[in-house]
């Protein structure tokens, strides 16, 4: 499985803690990769890991969201937008491994795919303040 389509079930797998308690994710994330066809056990531990590491810095990553994101806040953002913005985030401040260009452009992708009309210009515009 590509960087690309991990990143899109990390993504969906994030915004699910916007509608269940963390007490509910480790079931709801078993059932959600359990339903995942040839998930291989790497592909497995890296969606596992990245989720538990954005999660760990959810709180640091809101406070980043609520100082560039003129005009909002996370609690007024759009929720699709909202779990974009905090991998995005995580990626372009604490995973080395992701280029800041690669986590802006699938960012912007992931938007495209999952967003509103708007929404990749204001995943560009967030992330573009984030970086300068």
């Amino acid at each position: 499985m590509g960087r690309t389509e991990l990143r899109q079930h990390i993504f969906k797998i994030l915004f699910l803690i916007e509608f269940n308690g963390r007490d509910e994710m480790s079931e709801q994330i078993e059932l959600y990769l359990d339903n995942l066809e040839e998930l291989s056990e790497k592909d497995r531990a890296y969606i596992e890991n990245k989720y538990r590491s954005v999660v760990e810095k959810v709180e640091e990553i809101d406070e980043l969201l609520n100082a560039n994101a003129t005009g909002w806040k996370t609690a007024r953002m759009n929720k699709v937008d909202l779990t974009i913005l905090r991998l995005a985030t995580y990626e372009l401040k604490w995973d080395e491994d992701v280029p800041v260009g690669v986590a802006i452009n699938e960012a912007v992708e992931l938007a495209k795919k999952y967003s509103s009309e708007e929404g990749p210009s204001f995943v560009n515009g967030v992330l573009g303040k984030l970086v300068n």
